[in-house]
């Protein structure tokens, strides 16, 4: 993981790319602190902030040029080593053993439908001398960040928003209907859209060549939803085993010290687990983020059984005091580019920080498991809608009863779950979330929600698939990888997310909704897989907490309350000022009916203080 900054911009002359090139780099230097290089030849820039991952030799630094081609690379392609077989049949020789000269020679060889063949995750420029053109490429989930302005023949691209805000390019301007999307929905981005209206994102499987001064961008990848397996049940959850465990095995490959982030769920424990069991790594280290007291979420007892069953696995824990939160969330907010929409990524940001001081550089993680495999218990809702649409109420109905007994819920709830799964019947992935647009917190806004424009895509296949497509592509998972990222970088460390393995996500799309949920079990293709590897008890939970924190009422009543001080003129135009009223004296007296809007209002207010 690193930094990468460029810019391919004719009227800049060799001395100001390589001023502006250089701001670029250093206000993103804790992406990369073992070495920075730059490479400058009018009207190019490529620059590099290095954290050194694979081969630590000064071999590996970049930019790395190869003939005609030069790159600045962030992340990981994990089956580097299989490419690098195949290409040295080919008659490429390799004069350094990590993955970046893999990419420039795959890059030769193949062209840009070398991005095909990786298994990983990546952001890269590679400068084409000879066709004198800037290819761009991110990986198919987006997992590493790309961001860019490209204004009047000129484009200047950095891994960070913040990069580009020093760039001679960015005008400022907020990105209103960001802004409302952040309020209502919790997203930090939109397709290629960010809190500014200057600054894009390439989205995921994208890439995108620059040449004389135009900007051509195209998808390279996408999820097949439709084409469904005949593979039995325990077929596909064998096929899962032997493709997670070969995941984690390929995402563990590094010269530097790795650990993961556990939280006690079924994801993390699923990865230290698969560690322990099918790899030679014999001092693990763990790094989990706790609260105590009423309300408050504590996975240790969890954690304990996987201690149990694999003593190579060294835990350490953290608990954020009121001060520590107090203390570091003016610089949490800074790295972030964009307003937190919950107070789970503070915690986020806590346990890297304490596995920076246990000198850690790659850690493991598990986003993409609640994604893939319908983990949130919305998915239920698409579920048992798949079936009222084939016909098969009498299998809708046992889906609702099952899923009613195991999260212990009372005659009206399960009326909401059979009136939200009849919704999901009827109305695509669009029209539903156009519909919570609508309805959630309209009051507030100075313009109604149709003002703001939001897109979701409605593939093919079941209503089940549809939604986790869009879980993955454009309403959750570009938010938690966005702070995933920024949060791991704070402290130099990499952060990897096995589920992400674009074979292991396609074999759970291609999966019967059966096999991902039955009868209320969610993700039950991972339970099986992982039957014999992970504890049983930590198989068997019901749960589903999140990364619970305190911060929506206890923090922000208490060490962050002078976030909701004051006159909040900061939102006028944005919010109308009496309701915005009306909802903060409401929450100063008690109510936390609004508890996380007061959140992501609170924290509005300060990233736009400083923008």
């Amino acid at each position: 993981m690193c930094g990468i900054a460029g810019l391919v911009d004719e009227r800049l002359g060799t001395s100001d790319i390589a001023d502006v090139g250089s701001r670029m780099l250093e206000i993103m230097a804790h992406r990369g602190p073992d070495h920075r290089g730059t490479w400058a030849t009018p009207p190019v820039f490529l620059g590099h902030n290095r954290l050194s991952i694979i081969d630590l030799s000064s071999g590996s630094n970049q930019p790395m040029t190869s003939a005609d081609l030069t790159i600045t690379y962030n992340g990981e392609v994990y089956n580097y080593l299989e490419l690098r077989s195949e290409l040295e049949k080919d008659g490429y020789t390799f004069h350094t053993s990590g993955d970046t000269e893999v990419i420039l020679n795959a890059y030769h060889r193949w062209g840009d439908s070398c991005v095909e063949r990786f298994i990983g995750m990546w952001a890269f420029a590679i400068w084409d001398g000879s066709k004198r053109e800037l290819f761009c490429s991110r990986d198919r989930f987006g997992i590493k960040p790309f961001h860019y302005i490209e204004r009047d023949g000129r484009f200047h691209f950095a891994s960070e928003i913040k990069g580009l805000r020093v760039s001679p390019l960015f005008r400022g301007g907020i990105n209103e209907s960001q802004v409302a999307r952040g309020l209502y929905l919790g997203w930090m981005h939109h397709w290629e859209e960010t809190y500014f209206t200057d600054i894009k994102a390439l989205p995921a499987a994208h890439s995108c060549v620059w040449k004389d001064g135009s900007l051509r961008i195209w998808s390279y990848a996408d999820i097949d939803t439709s084409t469904q397996n005949t593979a039995s049940f325990e077929e596909n959850s064998a096929a899962f085993r032997d493709l997670f465990i070969n995941a984690v095995q390929l995402t563990a490959r590094r010269d530097v010290p790795m650990g993961i982030c556990l939280s006690g769920g079924l994801d993390s424990t699923s990865i230290a687990s698969v560690l322990a069991s099918s790899t030679d790594e014999h001092n693990i280290k763990t790094f989990t983020a706790y609260y105590t007291g009423k309300g408050n979420v504590d996975e240790r007892p969890y954690i304990n059984h996987v201690l149990a069953r694999y003593p190579q696995i060294t835990p350490h824990y953290i608990s954020p005091t009121d001060a520590d939160v107090e203390q570091a969330l003016d610089r949490i907010s800074w790295m972030m580019d964009a307003p937190m929409p919950s107070s789970s990524y503070i915690s986020q940001y806590f346990v890297m920080q304490l596995a920076g001081q246990h000198d850690v550089k790659v850690v493991l993680d598990g986003q993409g498991s609640d994604e893939i495999m319908g983990g949130y218990m919305h998915s239920m809702y698409r579920v048992i809608a798949d079936k009222v649409r084939g016909g098969d109420l009498g299998g809708a109905l046992r889906e609702v009863n099952a899923h009613a007994t195991r999260q212990g819920y009372g005659v009206r709830r399960k009326l909401d779950v059979v009136a939200k799964s009849l919704l999901a019947a009827s109305r695509d992935e669009q029209a539903l979330y156009d519909m919570e647009f609508a309805r959630t917190y309209p009051w507030i806004m100075v313009k109604s929600a149709a003002s703001y424009p939001i897109h979701l895509e409605m593939p093919s296949g079941p209503r089940l698939n549809a939604f986790l497509y869009n879980l993955l592509r454009v309403t959750l998972l570009p938010t938690l990888l966005h702070t995933e990222d920024l949060n791991a970088m704070a402290f130099h460390i990499e952060s990897r997310v096995p589920f992400l393995d674009h074979r292991l996500v396609q074999l759970c799309f291609s999966m019967p909704n059966e096999h991902k949920i039955h009868l209320g079990e969610t993700k039950r293709v991972l339970r099986a897989g992982m039957r014999g590897i992970v504890p049983d008890e930590v198989l068997d939970r019901k749960d589903k907490t999140g990364f619970i924190t305190p911060g929506h009422i206890a923090w922000l009543r208490g060490a962050l309350s002078h976030l909701i001080d004051g006159d909040w003129k900061e939102l006028d135009g944005y919010v109308a000022r009496t309701e915005l009223t009306s909802v903060l004296n409401a929450y100063r007296k008690g109510d936390n009916t609004n508890a996380l809007f007061v959140w992501r209002l609170a924290m509005l207010r300060n990233f736009l203080r400083t923008v």
